[in-house]
């Protein structure tokens, strides 16, 4: 529920209904930040059931796509800007526990070649993680935002969002995205490249808005031929847009084909940018309004528009919703495993068997990864149930395909890091361990590693054994997988494997000792 004034909004779930009655949040305040090229943004929201009241929102314009240089490397101003907006809001977020706050980043830090370097210091600055996430993935996440303030949801909805580097196009209806894309089209890069030093002339517009609908071209077909009976615009740019359209006249509500047109010839006789005179044209908005309007401009003529009305939903919003769903077990993660499992044709009782057995041993290294929402036990989960999708590809090195697979494609409520985690565990889940030999020998991650690796092997045969009669514990450095004397005697080929196993150990920092009860060393 968005709550503004006295007035509330009912809420409406997004999440199908899996028969789960827990409902009680962990969390009163959750918070959501982000790092977009143009503003970075902080919402922080208050839950009460299916509710989210925002109580309190931070904006900075640090203009992080300015900073972007031709060969895609951020400069040393743009990330002092940034941390130093992430420094602020590290204070609103004091008392803030880390499964209560998301922070995403957007176009700039998914192309910028030194984005791994800046998101350290990001992370310090704001002290908690930051995820990047993939141009669907934000598209995504802008629908859930947009839908739950929209008047009438179940109407189909095109959803038009300009943001500082990318431009994001979603249909919707009923809460659920039809179409999703993500073009590399934004206010900050088309403001720099197309209007210099704020000049503002007819072949800049020209210029802009023909990229633009280049651009436009490639999804503009299967966008029409699936339909809208409404267009939305959301974020930054459509809200300045729509308060000058009104306020100067140009437009009694929302943004209209002839307000546009009135705009652009208001802008074209100003001349620059410095004698740019409009109501409703706030200070930290005149340096990309230019490009925001030559791309709206251009959505307009290429998706055939008379007129867009404008949501405050938006990234930030969809990302307070997004783990609001996840407190609820309602976690879009969960379904979009289930999907991969169904669309590489998944043999279900064996993943499950080998996701049950490697939470198992994890349960024995760490008793803390028991409960349902450790996010270690997810993973591994998750990592097992889809260990084996590459086989869909070719049946040799499978493990490659699945992590390729995994690394690359799109897996909504999944972010870029996610996907290379679950990549990176899933290739090692066979085979030769120098693929990732350059772990941490302390990285979590050689814990799901080692586990995924023993139930994988363990449950080779596909005969539905079951959970085996093993744990799993640390000995310094190494790990010891101990077993019921007596088992693997009548399994040569495992007990055969598991000598194997010990062998690919011996080649990283981890060593791996098999042993029975009474701590004798197998001999395959």
């Amino acid at each position: 529920m968005l709550c503004r004034g006295r007035r509330m909004i009912e809420c409406r779930s997004i999440w199908s209904s899996r028969g789960d009655t827990r409902t009680v949040m962990k969390h009163e305040l959750i918070a959501a930040i982000d790092l977009g090229s143009n503003s970075f943004r902080l919402q922080v929201g208050k839950i009460v059931n299916d509710q989210i009241y925002p109580l309190d929102g931070v904006k900075d314009a640090v203009r992080l796509a300015a900073g972007l240089s031709p060969d895609k490397v951020l400069d040393l101003p743009a990330r002092e800007r940034g941390l130093l907006a992430l420094r602020r809001f590290n204070e609103r977020l004091a008392g803030f526990s880390p499964d209560s706050v998301r922070a995403v980043a957007t176009n700039t830090l998914r192309v910028a070649k030194n984005a791994p370097e800046f998101l350290r210091e990001a992370e310090v600055a704001l002290g908690f993680p930051i995820e990047i996430i993939a141009g669907r993935e934000e598209a995504r996440l802008i629908y859930v935002g947009v839908a739950h303030t929209l008047p009438d949801p179940h109407l189909q909805q095109l959803v038009v969002d300009i943001g500082g580097g990318s431009t994001e196009f979603i249909i919707g209806k009923s809460f659920k995205p039809l179409l999703l894309e993500s073009l590399y089209m934004g206010c900050v890069s088309y403001s720099l490249n197309y209007f210099p030093d704020g000049r503002i002339d007819k072949r800049g517009f020209r210029d802009a808005e023909t990229a633009a609908r280049r651009e436009l071209q490639a999804i503009g077909h299967a966008y029409r031929a699936t339909g809208w009976e409404e267009a939305v615009g959301s974020s930054g740019s459509a809200k300045a847009i729509v308060e000058i359209l009104e306020q100067n006249g140009f437009s009694s509500g929302g943004i209209t084909r002839e307000g546009l047109e009135q705009l652009k010839a208001a802008m074209l006789r100003a001349g620059s940018l410095d004698r740019l005179d409009l109501l409703g044209l706030k200070g930290d908005r005149i340096p990309v309004i230019l490009g925001g309007v030559a791309i709206m401009s251009a959505v307009f003529k290429e998706l055939g528009l008379q007129r867009m009305v404008f949501s405050e939903g938006a990234l930030r919003l969809g990302v307070l919703y997004d783990l609001l769903g996840r407190y609820h077990h309602h976690d879009l993660r969960d379904a979009t495993v289930d999907a991969f499992m169904a669309r590489y044709q998944v043999e279900r009782s064996h993943a499950n068997g080998v996701a049950r057995t490697a939470c198992h041993l994890l349960a024995c290294l760490d008793p803390n990864t028991t409960g349902e929402d450790n996010l270690d036990r997810r993973f591994l989960e998750w990592a097992a149930r889809l260990h084996e999708i590459g086989i869909s590809v070719a049946h040799a090195s499978y493990h490659k395909h699945s992590a390729y697979i995994l690394a690359n494609a799109d897996m909504p409520g999944f972010s870029r890091m996610d996907q290379a985690r679950l990549s990176r565990i899933v290739l090692a889940h066979r085979g030769k361990l120098a693929r990732v030999s350059a772990l941490e020998a302390g990285h979590a991650d050689w814990e799901l590693i080692v586990c995924l690796r023993l139930a994988a092997l363990i449950h080779r045969a596909r005969d539905g054994r079951g959970l085996p009669p093993a744990a799993l514990a640390r000995e310094g450095n190494s790990f010891v997988l101990t077993l019921r004397e007596g088992w693997l005697k009548k399994l040569p080929l495992t007990a055969a494997a598991l000598d194997e196993e010990q062998r690919h150990w011996l080649t990283v920092d981890h060593g791996l000792k098999i042993r029975t009860e009474a701590a004798r060393a197998i001999v395959a």
